[in-house]
């Protein structure tokens, strides 16, 4: 026991790093890793991935939030409209076949990457460092991210980041900033629906939260430190590898 919980605490560190690193909790990675290496169906490696995310998402965000404060007016929107759709969304998933929500994951990750792509290479502009739009459109795209995260069990961030810098414009450090805010709340009330469904392992992901907690600030100032296009091109060559790793699971 004391064995299993050490490795689960191991692979919280690794995963917490990244989280910090792009913003997203660890919650992207964790999932195919736990349906792959330790063979938790969908909704159960989604409920424990969420365990971890949900104390790394708050450190992160506290950590970003200490660097570059961020715009209340930008995210208070992003943070209640996420927080009410989250709900809808993971009540959804805990009802749907586990393997139709697992190839959903993937198909929604690889667009993801796609459109996130797109816009670094196909575009000749770098992204400007405020928001071409004001707060109400800020609410629109938590509603999006809200159901996604819930649906998917990654707090939303995944959509959040990608949206941000190619369609509203921000930095990836902003972006990243803003999505752990919409993540924090969103992923909270998740894992409670996950949890109330029976779809959590609480002693993985208990272990995990604990090494993530001390990995995630590593992370978050690694992102400060790489320079925008090469963190773009992480964060886009981190979500192909979380839909390499679903695709062999299914």
């Amino acid at each position: 026991m004391l064995i299993d919980f050490a490795m689960y605490g191991a692979l919280g560190v690794v995963l917490g790093a990244l989280g910090g690193l792009f913003g997203i909790g660890g919650a992207l990675i964790a999932i195919p890793v736990l349906g792959l290496w330790f063979g938790l169906d969908q909704q159960m490696a989604q409920g424990t991935a969420l365990v971890m995310s949900v104390p790394n998402v708050y450190l992160a965000l506290y950590r970003y939030n200490q660097r570059n404060k961020i715009n209340l007016r930008q995210a208070l929107p992003l943070v209640l409209m996420s927080f009410c759709f989250a709900w809808l969304g993971a009540t959804l998933a805990v009802g749907v076949d586990a393997r139709f929500i697992r190839w959903g994951f993937i198909g929604f990750l690889l667009t993801i990457t796609l459109y996130n792509l797109f816009k670094l290479y196909g575009s000749p502009g770098q992204p400007a460092t405020g928001s071409r739009f004001g707060w109400p459109w800020f609410g629109l795209l938590g509603v999006l991210a809200g159901t996604t995260g819930g649906l998917f069990g990654v707090g939303g961030a995944v959509v959040a980041v990608p949206v941000l810098t190619s369609v509203f414009g921000t930095t990836q450090i902003m972006a990243q900033g803003l999505s752990l805010a919409l993540a924090a709340p969103s992923t909270s009330v998740t894992l409670l629906t996950y949890a109330l469904h029976g779809e959590v392992n609480w002693v993985m992901g208990l272990a995990m939260a604990v090494g993530g907690l001390l990995s995630v600030s590593w992370g978050v100032k690694l992102a400060y430190a790489a320079p925008e296009r090469l963190l773009r091109g992480l964060y886009c060559a981190f979500l192909l590898l979380c839909a390499a790793l679903l695709a062999i699971k299914a």
